[in-house]
């Protein structure tokens, strides 16, 4: 098998553009619905919200933009793999970093309809602890927790 080599480095508003059509492909193709918001508003959704709320890594290959995640010691924000580098070990990884800056507990959301993400999310020993709709996309969620052991 080939070995797939990848960096994590901190976000840098360089890579916004290539993150930010990484991240709508990805979750595109994992709930099946076209991102609501336009280009413009998602970069600043990037650089002025979420940068200010929590730490963003991102996942590079050959300096390109394969992974992203959002997180601060409680919570993940946001995880996505580029479509063409999942199951590569990237969000594991990018996972990992979270759990080792959390406080021992970790909680994030996902679409009922994204089966992927929550295998990958129970492999990693996340529980569900909640579902509802707290989402603008008007979809069923699952929350997760993660607790140290």
């Amino acid at each position: 098998m080939k070995q797939h080599h990848f960096n994590v480095v901190p976000y840098s508003p360089e890579h916004a553009e290539e993150t930010v059509a990484m991240w709508r492909e990805s979750k595109e193709r994992a709930i099946g619905q076209k991102e609501m918001h336009n280009m413009e508003s998602h970069l600043y959704f990037l650089n002025h919200i979420l940068r200010e709320q929590y730490q963003i890594e991102l996942a590079l290959m050959d300096e390109r933009v394969v992974g992203m995640i959002a997180y601060n010691e409680t919570e993940i924000s946001q995880l996505y793999i580029h479509v063409d580098y999942q199951g590569l070990g990237i969000g594991r990884t990018l996972l990992d970093k979270a759990k080792e800056q959390s406080t021992g507990r970790l909680t994030l959301y996902t679409f009922d309809v994204n089966k992927n993400a929550q295998r990958f999310y129970e492999q990693n020993g996340f529980k569900i602890i909640g579902r509802g709709y707290e989402n603008e996309e008007n979809l069923p969620d699952i929350q997760y927790e993660w607790v140290s052991e």
